[in-house]
């Protein structure tokens, strides 16, 4: 994986007890990406002591437009209550039991040895 540089752009979106940041980083390669980090002020009843839980996303730039209809299709759902059309990406890889031809070639092949 290649080495991450500094930060291009930062913003903070406080929520309470949580923050959310939000940071383009580029690869050395010059490709640009998101991380989304979650941040939340948590009490430690073991120590009396306060600490931050971080929860990290790596959205890389190929992905924004799938990832940006995922979020404004479960936005629609909170707001009107009607499931919306899934998002599909016609170069994922399907799997093999969603293959019938490639499935019936695995009936046939004779494993005895």
């Amino acid at each position: 994986m290649e080495n991450r540089k500094e930060e291009l752009y930062s913003q903070v979106i406080p929520a309470g007890k949580r923050r959310y940041f939000f940071d383009v980083k580029e690869t050395r390669g010059g490709d640009k990406f998101i991380t989304i980090t979650e941040s939340r002020k948590v009490f430690n009843n073991a120590t009396g002591d306060f600490y931050y839980d971080k929860n990290k996303l790596f959205l890389y730039k190929e992905d924004f437009e799938k990832f940006m209809k995922g979020l404004q299709n479960a936005f629609s759902f909170i707001e009107t209550g009607i499931e919306p059309e899934p998002v599909v990406d016609e170069n994922i890889y399907h799997s093999i039991e969603d293959d019938s031809e490639f499935s019936a070639k695995l009936d046939n092949i004779d494993l005895k040895f």
